[in-house]
């Protein structure tokens, strides 16, 4: 089969079974498979595909076609520009938490010292140790199997940081410069509706926020007071209809210069605010 043929037949596929970017899937899967690049569908589509890479092709776009989705094939996602693993014990990592990261990475300064909850995969906490100096990083979350995840993309990496299981605070010790956290913020009603490829195979436990959503946010503002130095700063991911909510959630407990940052679509995605 040649590497045209190949493509043509894996967008068809993905294309009859529903899958909305059929086209850019078939063609990330292919090039993975082959380890080639954008470039060599538009110059050399000629070139044959050796059986194994054929067999593996097929068995990809089928898995695909089944809504497993394709980070969960591939097992890495690009996050700030660094390449994370990922499997069905992580939420796979978003641009738009992107946001989030950049955000802080505004007001971050060369030495701080940084809590990520609920971490999940590491990429919030890891992308900030990446692009900053001499700081120190701890990710808490409660399953072990994220944990295991984090910790590997911290050795994949070069980045040193500590990694806690416990619920939320429960094995957090000592105060923190940043506070940051994209914790489960679906209310529980709203889990049949997500995606095939979401509701089916990511945790549950990092998407389902309880009744309203906002269950982990109450927590987190509730009790990270106790764990922020005077002058320190909680950043909070949200969900685009959460941010007056969250915002207010803050501003009640204390917190001053309060704010909402827009993701690129222009919805509400982080909730700041400076602890005195």
């Amino acid at each position: 089969m040649k590497y045209a043929d190949a493509y043509r037949f894996g967008k068809e596929a993905l294309t009859a079974a529903g899958i909305g970017e059929a086209e850019l899937d078939a063609r990330l899967l292919l090039e993975t498979v082959c380890h080639t690049t954008r470039n060599d569908l538009l110059v050399h589509g000629d070139r044959e595909v050796t059986q194994e890479e054929e067999k593996q092709y097929r068995d990809w776009i089928a898995r695909r076609a089944s809504r497993i989705p394709l980070q969960h094939i591939t097992g890495v996602q690009e996050f700030m520009g660094l390449e994370f693993l990922v499997n069905e014990n992580v939420l796979i990592p978003r641009q738009d938490t992107e946001i989030l990261v950049e955000e802080v990475l505004r007001e971050l300064t060369d030495g701080s010292r940084i809590l990520d909850l609920c971490t999940g995969s590491g990429c919030i906490l890891l992308s900030l140790l990446r692009y900053s100096n001499d700081c120190v990083g701890v990710g808490s979350d409660i399953s072990r199997k994220a944990l295991d995840v984090a910790r590997r993309n911290a050795d994949r990496l070069g980045i040193r940081a500590d990694f806690l299981c416990g619920d939320l605070f429960e094995e957090v010790e000592g105060r923190y410069d940043f506070i940051v956290s994209n914790p489960p913020y679906i209310a529980s009603g709203e889990i049949e509706g997500l995606m095939d490829e979401v509701r089916l195979h990511e945790p549950l436990s990092a998407l389902d926020g309880h009744e309203d959503g906002l269950f982990f946010y109450r927590r987190i503002v509730g009790e990270c007071p106790d764990y922020l130095v005077r002058g320190g700063s909680l950043y909070l991911e949200i969900g685009w209809d959460q941010g007056e909510a969250v915002k207010s959630l803050l501003e009640k407990a204390g917190f001053h210069e309060v704010h909402v940052t827009k993701d690129y679509a222009g919805l509400d995605r982080v909730v700041s605010g400076i602890w005195f």
